[in-house]
């Protein structure tokens, strides 16, 4: 049987192939270590979730562990409304929807899916402009893709994936500093990553 992969490391895999491997070495480090502000802000941000204090509502299940014995998938939700039957994300600010905030949220529906719930909404929310954007449910071709993420994720290896995503993501990359591939990776550096003299 396939390891799980966590729901939150879609995203980040998403952004950077390379960040999913960096953040595991920073795993038995304090958060403060490594996390910026951004990070910092989210933690604040999803601790009434987390402690189960932003809605007293019996209808809204918050922070509830979640899984896929389908894809594989393990993780937690920020929120889901049973009456509204809507899955809602929320981002501390989104000024652009991007594919990893997508298949996160993706993610989390195929798993309350798959643990009998239903889902007819899907929803991101933006904390710091309170704007919220309907995610439409994944059809045919968007599950499809979804499908390629995870089996691109299975099959990394960060010894033979070693190219540079972008430098403008590298410039954000809260793992910069750990990585060899920060900034514009010279095609010398490949080449000795590729066992090359």
């Amino acid at each position: 049987m396939e390891p799980y992969i966590q729901i939150s490391k879609i995203n980040d895999f998403i952004f950077c192939p390379q960040s999913v491997y960096l953040h595991t070495i920073y795993d038995n480090f304090d958060a403060a270590t490594y996390h910026d502000e951004p990070q910092k802000e989210g933690k604040l941000n999803h601790e009434n979730i987390d402690n189960g204090k932003y809605s007293t509502s019996a209808h809204i299940l918050q922070g509830m562990p979640v899984y896929s014995h389908h894809y594989n998938l393990a993780g937690k939700i920020d929120l889901f409304d049973r009456e509204k039957k809507m899955l809602i994300e929320r981002k501390t600010s989104i000024k652009h929807i991007y594919d990893g905030y997508k298949y996160q949220l993706y993610a989390q529906y195929f798993c309350l899916k798959d643990m009998g719930y239903d889902v007819e909404r899907l929803r991101l929310y933006s904390l710091k402009n309170n704007k919220q954007y309907d995610i439409p449910l994944p059809g045919d071709d968007e599950t499809r893709k979804f499908e390629k993420i995870i089996q691109r994720i299975r099959r990394f290896d960060v010894l033979k994936n070693v190219s540079c995503v972008s430098e403008a993501k590298c410039a954000r990359c809260i793992y910069s500093n750990l990585c060899h591939l920060s900034g514009a990776t010279t095609r010398t550096d490949q080449e000795l990553l590729n066992g090359k003299k």
